[in-house]
């Protein structure tokens, strides 16, 4: 390796050519980035105090052997989003300096023979710089003023035209703009093609401007190493296809997420989102057979990593096909529960090898929906999902595809549960619905359930029948009743004053009577509607607490046929039960030492504080302890005469105990687990150990957190 520093414009003056390779990521550098170089470059140009500015490194090695009548071009493995972003700002100066010079060296003509054109070449060999795919027919274009593609670079084009905009603004002089390009510095480093490896440097480079995504170091693991012959036809096989099929913006938000759940999928474990390269590298390694050829291997891996890709874009991005499943999908993502993406790209990927039937996989989609809207309406903390999700296929039986899933659902215990019908109908009548996440998702699902000719309903807004308007009028009052203030904030938001109309305005603060019948408009009266949700209102002659809670009822019943809970035969479930002895069950009347006058309140003082600390906890008396779980247990309570010995399920070494009241127990057979003891005899000292019990519980809650 040679390093040397060197002025930008210099260093792109003395190159022949730059070529991205193919393994490289698409430029990516948005209006951010680029405002960023653009407000160095004017600081330089305006302050002759600041004689150079460092951008950064430019890493590259020659594609060939050079000879003296031809030179090679330069493979970049580092550097490509500050050449191209330069060479955009040098096309939008080129043309706007036109036949002047404002500073020296700075003429149209100069700009594009010196820094973006080699004038006696023709071909490729005309462009200093050459991008990949379409970046490089978006780039060519500018810089030879020629035709933008069909399907120009989005990136390209808008950085061109931002920094256009910017020369042309008078408050920059021209010649501003060339002082401040001419102070710029990089770092020339240039590689040994025969003893530097490209892949190790590439990684450890840290690079100004954007930072690279879990999936560019991907991308450049797989290829960079191999021949050229085989790293073009995998990327134009493989690689480029998934790309194109993520699109140029969604490939750079949603890729990274889909080699999480990817991994997910193959290794059974959730790589945390900034170590998803790490786990990639970990899996194409341990899944390569000693006898297998390594690139039959990575064929196979990226041919896999393109499947999968499209499995995850017709889910995730809209790109499904088939009408039914287009629709399941779109419902699904309107609840964002990308968590569930393992999950379903299993049953995607068997799907597609005809394992699993179409209306297999749509009941699944659907019970998958109803189970976490279910959960969000009863307020169930969503912190266990993603491992719910993650291990889900172990349930599986993939001969009785459905019924598995089905089972699966109806056994989760306590916090993961799926929320029986009374359960989901009770909470509906209350939760406040018009400040709901989702709020647009659960209307147009309810109004366009078993329709054919569905409803967009985009096109109308949220109506509360009992206006929102606190300082309600009279006859609103008089309608409510004496306790109209009560009713009103009660059920203000709820289920049964909820609905949709195209009149919302209209509407304002009137009557009940008068938005059913609107005496000067009749067809914008409730009573005209032609939506589900308004069925029935023409038909009453006052709307107060009754007429809510009763249309509430109505529209929960509904609800619960819209998002169904899975329904199997008492004899198939119990089939799915773990098979063993009866577990006795066990209550608080199993432990006399906890009802005595002196360990109840502390007992109870306890256990209080504990189920408080998150609502997953869950209580379970045992035969000889009480166990507090989260994921699993994370304190253990055993009943003594004058003391709770409480076991902490954590490693003694990671406790802050700043009082030292612990004990390191590790390796010392007792009841309860974990490797750390203290007791509590007094309420005096309930807030510190529970403090204490706090830090065992953390870690759970993060193991099972969605993020």
């Amino acid at each position: 390796m040679k390093a040397t520093e060197a002025k930008f414009l210099d260093f792109l003056k003395k190159s022949p050519q730059f070529v991205i390779p193919i393994y490289q990521r698409t430029y990516s550098w948005t209006e951010k980035e680029c405002r960023q170089l653009w407000d160095d470059i004017v600081r330089c140009g305006i302050s002759d105090k600041v004689p150079v500015h460092f951008v950064g490194s430019i890493v590259y090695v020659e594609s060939g052997l050079s000879q003296v009548t031809h030179q090679a071009p330069l493979l970049v493995i580092d550097g490509q989003q500050r050449l191209t972003t330069v060479s955009l700002l040098l096309s939008a100066l080129a043309k706007a300096v036109a036949d002047s010079e404002p500073f020296d060296g700075f003429s149209q003509r100069k700009i594009n023979n010196y820094y973006l054109l080699n004038p006696e070449e023709s071909g490729e060999r005309h462009f200093k710089l050459l991008l990949s795919q379409t970046d490089k027919a978006s780039l060519t274009a500018i810089v030879g003023d020629g035709e933008q593609p069909q399907h120009q670079s989005l990136r390209i084009a808008a950085n061109y035209a931002l920094f256009a905009k910017w020369i042309a603004d008078a408050r920059v002089e021209l010649a501003t703009v060339c002082k401040g390009l001419a102070k710029l510095v990089v770092v020339d480093i240039a590689l040994t093609r025969d003893q530097d490896n490209p892949q190790l440097i590439f990684e450890s480079m840290n690079s100004t401007g954007k930072e690279l995504s879990q999936a560019d170091l991907i991308r450049n693991f797989i290829l960079m190493g191999l021949e050229p012959v085989l790293q073009t036809r995998l990327y134009e096989q493989f690689w480029r296809p998934m790309e194109v099929g993520f699109g140029q913006e969604a490939y750079g938000t949603h890729f990274d997420s889909f080699m999480r759940h990817y991994l997910t999928v193959k290794t059974g474990e959730i790589p945390n989102i900034n170590a998803v390269y790490e786990a990639f590298k970990g899996h194409a390694r341990s899944s390569r057979p000693d006898a297998t050829n390594d690139e039959s291997h990575i064929e196979g891996l990226v041919r896999e990593m393109r499947d999968y890709a499209r499995h995850f874009c017709a889910m995730a991005l809209d790109a499904e096909v088939d009408a039914d499943l287009k629709l399941a999908f779109h419902d699904l993502r309107e609840l964002k529960v990308d968590v569930a993406y393992p999950f379903l790209l299993e049953l995607y990927h068997d799907y597609k090898a005809d394992t699993l039937p179409k209306n297999d996989l749509l009941m699944t989609v659907r019970l998958i929906e109803a189970y976490v809207f279910r959960r969000a309406i009863c307020a169930i903390p969503t912190n266990s999902m993603n491992k719910t999700f993650a291990t889900f296929t172990k349930a599986l039986k993939k001969d009785r595809y459905l019924e598995s899933i089905q089972a699966h659902l109806l056994g989760l215990p306590s916090y993961r549960r799926f929320p029986i019908d009374e359960e989901f109908r009770r909470d509906l009548h209350t939760r406040d619905l018009y400040n709901f996440r989702s709020r647009s998702y659960w209307l147009r699902r309810i109004e366009n359930y078993g329709r054919k000719e569905r409803v967009v309903v985009d096109e109308y807004t949220i109506e509360h029948i009992m206006p929102q308007n606190p300082s309600l009028s009279l006859e609103w009052r008089e309608a409510l009743g004496s306790d109209w203030q009560r009713v009103h904030e009660t059920w203000l938001h709820t289920l049964g004053n909820l609905t949709l109309t195209a009149y919302n305005a209209d509407y304002s603060d009137r009557s009940f009577i008068e938005k059913r019948d609107m005496p000067d408009a009749p067809e914008k009266g409730l009573k005209q509607s032609p939506l589900k949700l308004n069925q029935g209102l023409g038909a009453l002659e006052a709307w107060d607490e009754a007429a809510i809670q009763a249309r509430a009822d109505k529209l929960a019943d509904f609800a619960v046929t819209v998002w169904s809970a899975p329904v199997l035969p008492r004899d198939i479930l119990d089939a799915y039960r773990p098979t063993g002895d009866a577990v006795a069950e066990y209550t608080i009347n199993d432990h006399p030492h906890l009802l005595t006058p002196n360990m109840q309140p502390v007992f109870e003082g306890f256990r209080k504080a504990v189920l408080a600390l998150d609502p997953c906890v869950t209580e379970e008396f045992l035969k000889y302890y009480v166990a507090y779980k989260a994921e699993t247990n994370f304190v253990d309570a055993v009943p003594q005469a004058k003391r709770l010995r409480l076991s902490l399920n954590m490693p003694f070494a990671d406790l802050n105990d700043p009082k030292g009241l612990c004990k390191d127990v590790s390796g010392i057979g007792r009841w309860g687990n974990g490797d750390v003891e203290i007791g509590l005899s007094s309420l005096d000292d309930l807030p510190y150990v529970i403090g204490l019990v706090r830090q065992s519980l953390e870690p759970q809650l993060g193991s099972t957190s969605d993020a």
